[in-house]
């Protein structure tokens, strides 16, 4: 099984709207998120949709290092996150010499992608009745 991990820190994208872009993707097969993401209207999508390529670029490489076959046809997103970045604060001046704070967010936005595991590497667990 190959996992591969794809990180983007500090993304000038609020952690909300991310998070129902992230949403779209989770537990869809990678090249269909990809396709997902380049028909996405939101912003967040374009560096979401670089992320997921970039994820599965590190699965090849990690493939490769490890003597594995990989077909990225079976490439899933196992999980994606998104968790909120520094703040940018700044100030617009207003009326009668006031500042107006504005809070500019960023987000880091995680995209783990893996093939599906093999049923037999893991014995299934029998339980049994109890009798009275």
């Amino acid at each position: 099984m190959v996992e591969s991990i794809a990180r983007v820190k500090h993304i000038r994208v609020t952690p909300q709207k991310a998070r129902r872009v992230v949403a779209l993707i989770k537990g869809k097969q990678a090249e269909e998120a990809l396709a997902i993401l380049s028909f996405a209207s939101q912003s967040a999508s374009e560096p979401i949709g670089k992320l997921v390529a970039s994820a599965i670029a590190n699965a090849r490489v990690k493939a490769d290092a490890a003597g594995e076959y990989l077909d990225e046809q079976d490439l899933y997103v196992k999980n994606a996150y998104v968790d909120e970045g520094t703040t940018l604060k700044r100030f617009q001046p207003r009326a009668q010499g006031r500042a107006f704070q504005i809070k500019k967010r960023t987000s880091h936005i995680t995209v783990i992608l893996a093939t599906p595991e093999v049923a037999d590497a893991v014995p299934s667990q029998t339980t049994k009745k109890a009798s009275k």
